[in-house]
Parts: structure tokens; sequence; C-alpha cells
């Protein structure tokens, strides 16, 4: 089973968006591994965004993760990478579809309201960053039969 990384960012937080985020995967199908509400340190935060530090937005988005709680995520399903990506929607709020998170959320581009891995390998690290393998959870839904053929 494939795993994705997916964080509520603090605006998400803040606007009390945390349960409608998780219904959203939940009804979507997939199974949630790993959940914990947290404050997000410097260093953890610069690890996450390190492929950006040499953008002029790198410190705007460490001082923006580190200022309020995330909540993160890890998910599980078949193809979860890639279908997190679509209930997400597009990064930028005014061009995602409607029926995503950030379509029918989202305000603009620096408060997105939440992350998603881009890649299973993306995944992999992001997940490695935030949780430890004791913190995630390997388990079967009882409605797995109802889902997957």
């Amino acid at each position: 089973m494939e795993r994705t990384f997916v964080m509520i960012k603090p605006d998400g937080v803040q606007r009390g968006l945390v349960g409608e985020v998780i219904r959203r995967f939940e009804a979507k199908g997939f199974t949630l591994t790993g959940l914990k509400l947290m404050s997000v340190s410097q260093e953890l935060a610069e690890q996450h965004y390190d492929v950006h530090k040499e953008k002029p937005f790198f410190k705007g988005l460490v001082d923006f993760i580190t200022s309020s709680p995330v909540v993160a995520m890890v998910w599980e399903g078949d193809g979860v990478v890639a279908g997190a990506r679509k209930v997400i929607g597009a990064t930028n709020p005014l061009t995602a579809e409607p029926g995503t998170i950030r379509g029918d959320f989202g305000l603009n581009i620096g408060r997105n309201l939440i992350h998603g891995s881009d890649a299973v390998e993306t995944a992999s690290r992001e997940i490695s960053l935030w949780f430890s393998e004791k913190e995630l959870v390997t388990w079967k839904p009882t409605m797995m039969p109802w889902l997957h053929e």
C-alpha cells in the first residue's frame, strides 16, 4: 500500500477546517495511519522546505509554518499520492477546481490550507521527517471489501 504525507497548515487549523479535511480523505476511502497536532520547530520547517532554501520565499514559508499549530497526517491507499493531490486541488486556490479543498476553502497561494506530497519518493522523505515508525499504525479498515475488488 502506498502512503503519503498531508499537513493542514496553520491557516487551515486556525479556520477550524481540520475535521472537514479529514472527512474528505476518509470519504475518498483512504486510511489514516498517522495523525498529530503539533507546533513546528524552526529546524523541522527548514528541513521540510529544504528544496526551496535558495528561493526568495523560503523565509516566508518557514515563518508561516512555525506561526501556529499544524496537523500532520499519513494516509494510505492505492494511488494515495496522486489521489490526495486531486482531493487537495491546485496549489493556487484561484485555479483549483470546485470540490477540492483548496478550490472550496482556499483564498490565495500564500494561504492555501494544506500540503500534500507530490510524489511517492517525496512522501517517503516527508513521512520520515514528521513521523517515527512507532507513530504510524498499520491496520485494515473493515470497509476495505466495499472499496476494492
